[in-house]
């Protein structure tokens, strides 16, 4: 680099070119090298940018942001001073200033890969996503010179993954062994949602480049997204080793921790991170979401609360605070709210989560109409992300009543793996789940976990080998006992506790209740069932960060239902006895004879705790967390009757089940 003090003399280039190597291998020789430089030349930028570069390596970020910053004012327009600038910012956690940083860098140079790399990491900390895919694109595109692979690469940074996987496609026929397209190639595939086919892609890259940082965290992130956070953690700690404090890295491994209810663990990430990089709203809305699981519901508020006043626009931090149900919005805060719906440039992400979030103020205010009609706004909008085909499951549903007949269970009597110790709860999303795991996590046998996405993952993989539900017929006795004994692996790391029984409280599951019942024939079924419409409209203004599609239209949701009850009904007829149907209405009237109906079908002792479960501190994983941390309250029983003149298509959708509620029509 040269300077506006001084060329380098043969000994100065030899200096400088021996502190360009220490930062690499000892940091603090690299700072030691630097001054004696700048004690033979002062002010010599170079030798000042090894200064600054040493500093923040050796952890004196403060001293770096010092020595930095009257370099980066001088030279505006050198790309490697600005980059540094952007290192030390983003180290300090002044991140919207890092990002101005690496903004300037790459003005100056766009093909610097590593401004760009340092650019999508500081646009992760605060939120944007877009702008974050954007620059990992960019860098891409800038780490490399081959002309086909900057073609794919501006593919990818057009929103093109399919043009991009054509060129990458092309290049692999001729040099499949290499490292960088396998990489770019799974970021085409990935955004395609082919993600299990990313995954061996990545594992592929790995294979041939075990150093490929980025192909490894991009790995840790797919595998965080597929559910498989124990594979992620493996990943990720790989990553930390070399890069201990890096907050991307970091905050994906707390995120994982969360997954597998290690608590703790995750808190005490986020908190680290977040003390190092304040400003990152969703970083301190993930924050939020630990503190709220593990009932610190002030700690969890205040929060969300830095979320939304460093990022008012993040509609999903609002979300996240009217989705503590107990937490209370003001006036200004509807104003704010109602100020960036206003907004032509808002991300439908963030607009249907505000409409949700105003649809809850309105709600507790005691303004029906407008809350009504933001939720119908919120879920409209949602419905476009993910479209859903009611008649899917129905299909499902009539093909399963088929295949799941008396004699098929007489025939698998005694067959697959005996272990008592998963006690489902299924039924619809907001139809008192929560409580039903509450009460039962309450008891000294039992351990709540979460919504377990293990039955589902197995259903979807005999799918993809076979018709399902129509392969349950074909399985013989070792393959249920496999079945049986791969979920109790797969759901071990969610067992803190040396409880002998243990909860999956995933409410989809019944579509899967046939499986279930095959695979693990002494698992405890409990249906947990609530009034149709107080149950689908509650279903309806709540939105699910993944998973439950049908809950965006009224119709949807009504269909939903029916078919839910259609097949639990078939399920009575022919295992008469084999699930436990909990009416939450019942519950709530006579909490103590409910109570011990659901004990005495588990096979369990009453135990006091069970009806004093609020008391219980476990963590709760559910939307529902603040409501069963206090007394059973009968007030939101009948709620949805303040929302009954604007929900007829959920009435006719519906059909005899509304009627009969709450014994099963005939069917």
């Amino acid at each position: 680099m040269t300077t506006a003090t001084t060329e380098p003399s043969g000994s100065v280039a030899t200096a400088l070119a021996n502190g360009w190597r220490l930062l690499d291998l000892d940091p603090r020789q690299a700072v030691e090298q630097a001054m004696a430089i700048l004690e033979a030349v002062p002010r010599h930028a170079e030798a000042t940018l090894i200064l600054a570069a040493g500093l923040r390596l050796s952890g004196d970020v403060a001293q770096a942001l010092r020595v930095v910053e009257p370099l980066s004012r001088a030279f505006a327009q050198a790309p490697p001073i600005q980059l540094e600038h952007g290192r030390i910012l983003a180290a300090a956690g002044h991140t919207q200033a890092a990002v101005a940083a690496f903004k300037r860098a790459v003005a100056a140079d766009p093909d610097l890969a590593e401004a760009w790399r340092g650019l999508a990491e500081a646009l992760e900390l605060l939120g944007d996503e877009a702008g974050a895919q954007a620059a990992r694109a960019r860098q891409i595109k800038g780490g490399v010179r081959d002309p086909v692979l900057m073609t794919a690469a501006a593919a990818l940074v057009d929103g093109e993954p399919g043009r991009a996987e054509k060129v990458l496609r092309e290049l692999m026929a001729v040099r499949p062994a290499e490292p960088a397209a396998i990489r770019m190639l799974a970021e085409a595939v990935a955004r395609q949602g082919r993600e299990e086919e990313a995954e061996a892609l990545l594992q592929d890259c790995l294979k041939l480049a075990p150093a490929f940082t980025g192909a490894r965290y991009n790995l840790a992130t797919l595998h965080y997204r597929l559910g498989r956070s124990t594979e992620a953690l493996a990943q990720l700690d790989r990553l930390l080793a070399d890069e201990p404090r890096h907050p991307g890295y970091l905050n994906l491994k707390a995120a994982c921790l969360a997954r597998i209810g290690e608590y703790a663990g995750a808190i005490a990430l986020y908190e680290d991170v977040l003390a190092r990089h304040p400003q990152q709203p969703k970083g301190w809305m993930s924050y939020g979401h630990a503190l709220k699981t593990v009932g610190r519901s002030a700690d969890c508020a205040a929060a969300y609360r830095k979320a939304v006043d460093q990022a008012p626009s993040l509609g999903e931090a609002w979300w996240s605070l009217a989705n503590m149900k107990t937490y209370r919005f003001d006036a200004a805060d509807l104003a704010a709210m109602e100020a960036q719906l206003a907004r032509s440039d808002l991300d439908d992400d963030d607009r249907l989560h505000l409409h949700y979030a105003l649809g809850k103020a309105h709600e507790d205010a005691g303004r029906y109409a407008e809350s009504f009609a933001c939720y119908a706004r919120g879920a409209a909008l949602r419905r476009t992300q993910v479209p859903y085909d009611p008649a899917v499951m129905t299909r499902h549903v009539a093909r399963s009543k088929a295949v799941l007949t008396a004699p098929l269970f007489a025939s698998r009597a005694g067959q697959g793996c005996p272990a008592p110790d998963p006690i489902f709860v299924l039924g619809l999303p907001r139809a008192g789940s929560t409580l039903v795991e509450q009460i039962l996590a309450s008891h000294s046998a039992v351990e709540g976990t979460m919504e377990l996405p293990d039955v589902t993952s197995m259903a979807r993989r005999l799918k993809d080998e076979s018709p399902y539900p129509e392969v349950l017929a074909t399985l013989d006795a070792d393959a249920l006992k496999a079945l049986g004994e791969e979920f109790l692996e797969r759901t071990r790391v969610q067992r803190k506790t040396d409880r002998p029984l243990f909860i999956d409280k995933m409410p989809n599951n019944w579509a899967h209740v046939g499986l279930i019942a095959l695979m693990l024939p002494n698992a405890k079924i409990i249906d947990a069932r609530r009034h149709p419409l107080g149950c689908c409209f509650s279903g309806f203004k709540q939105h699910f960060a993944r998973g439950q599609n049908f809950s965006y239209g009224l119709e949807d949701i009504g269909r939903y239902y029916a078919d839910y009850v259609e097949l639990m009904a078939h399920v009575d007829a022919v295992l008469p006895g084999r699930v436990h149907r909990v009416i939450y209405e019942s519950m709530i009237e006579d909490p103590e004879r409910e109570i011990r109906a659901l004990l005495a079908y588990c096979g369990l002792p009453f135990e006091e705790s069970c009806l004093n479960f609020h008391e219980n501190d476990r963590a709760v994983r559910t939307a529902s967390s603040e409501q069963v941390r206090r007394p059973i309250f009968k007030d939101g029983v009948e709620h949805w009757q303040n929302y009954e003149s604007w929900l007829g298509p959920l009435k006719t959708a519906l059909g005899p089940v509304l009627s009969s509620y709450p014994a099963a029509p005939e069917f």
